[in-house]
């Protein structure tokens, strides 16, 4: 006797390259935790700039093809495989990494990243890269006593405006750099000191900005002259972090800020960061995100949400002039 197979959507890549070219929305089986593992059904997943290197073939680390593509999401378990004792079903989960835009997978019980049930889903749909990213650049990079200045790029990102929102409860003063004038207003807003214009040769006014003060940290997700104004405008010892490269334009190597003003140039990736943070090192900086997402002292904003039958719609909205993030659900 046959048994009817089970299907859900998926939203699938069999090459890499660009979304609107290679994804694709597919039924694929449903399945079924083996002993250890939970099954989780999504609520809710985002698109991040990674999933287009992902998708692209261009990111830190790429999937075997076919792949389910997408790497956030928040969900619920709603079965458990044998012998798992740990979690019920119902409870509320990251949604496993390793392809988030289906309507459900399974994961080892032991990796399961718990979410607060009191944090809104929207909001949980995108807590586990953008605020912990922003969190740990804050915190994880340079010490910065209450009071000092960090710039950032791309503030009008998720990363740029949890920076705003984390560095106002941190006691840390903020320049966001951004490239539309109708951005300013919003951005001051939730919190950020200045926000200034790309191209409009604000490192020239940066002692009037900060008062004197010298800018102990800048962030940098967009590179090309864009970072080189960042480098320009760092006070003596600073720190340029960069953690993303949106444009992709070479930045020229800054000899003389290297020698006369000891700038340091690093990178951060979050994803290797958390691996050898390891558990309690995660639990220590998604605690913090869960603490202000939940008192409302962070709160991203949803631009607007799909289904997954609208994928197609939700890439080229994401592509346009926004200001939040694009939602995929079920």
């Amino acid at each position: 006797m046959l048994v009817a197979m089970s299907l859900q959507k998926a939203l699938c890549h069999h090459a890499f390259g660009q979304p609107a070219d290679v994804l694709r929305l597919e039924q694929v089986e449903v399945p079924e935790p083996k002993a250890g593992e939970v099954r989780v059904r999504l609520s809710a997943a985002v698109i991040n700039p990674s999933d287009y290197g992902m998708i692209g073939g261009s990111y830190g680390h790429l999937r075997e093809l076919p792949a389910v593509a997408g790497r956030e999401g928040v969900g619920v378990v709603d079965a458990l495989g044998r012998g798992v004792f740990s979690v019920g079903v119902g409870a509320r989960v990251r949604f496993p990494e390793n392809g988030a835009w289906q309507e459900t997978a399974c994961m080892p019980a032991s990796d399961l990243l718990m979410v607060p049930g009191d944090v809104p889903v929207e909001q949980a749909a995108f807590s586990f890269i953008n605020p912990p990213t922003a969190y740990c650049l804050l915190k994880k990079i340079v010490h910065l006593a209450p009071g000092s200045w960090v710039v950032q790029n791309a503030g009008n990102s998720a990363v740029g405006m949890a920076v705003i929102q984390m560095a106002k409860v941190m006691g840390l003063k903020t320049i966001s750099q951004v490239r539309r004038e109708e951005l300013v207003a919003p951005l001051q807003a939730m919190g950020a000191d200045h926000v200034v214009l790309e191209g409009s040769g604000w490192p020239k006014q940066v002692q009037a900005l900060t008062g004197g003060e010298p800018i102990r940290l800048a962030l940098n997700s967009i590179g090309g002259d864009s970072a080189i104004d960042q480098i320009k405008a760092l006070g003596e010892g600073g720190t340029q972090v960069t953690f993303g490269g949106m444009v992709g334009d070479p930045v020229r190597f800054p000899t003389r800020f290297l020698i006369f003003n000891d700038v340091r140039l690093v990178g951060f990736w979050w994803d290797k960061w958390s691996r050898k943070a390891g558990s309690k090192g995660l639990g220590e900086v998604m605690g913090a995100v869960y603490g202000m997402l939940r008192d409302g002292s962070l709160k991203l904003p949803v631009e607007a949400t799909y289904s997954f039958d609208q994928y197609q719609a939700a890439f080229r909205h994401d592509k346009r002039p926004r200001l939040g993030k694009i939602l995929l659900k079920p």
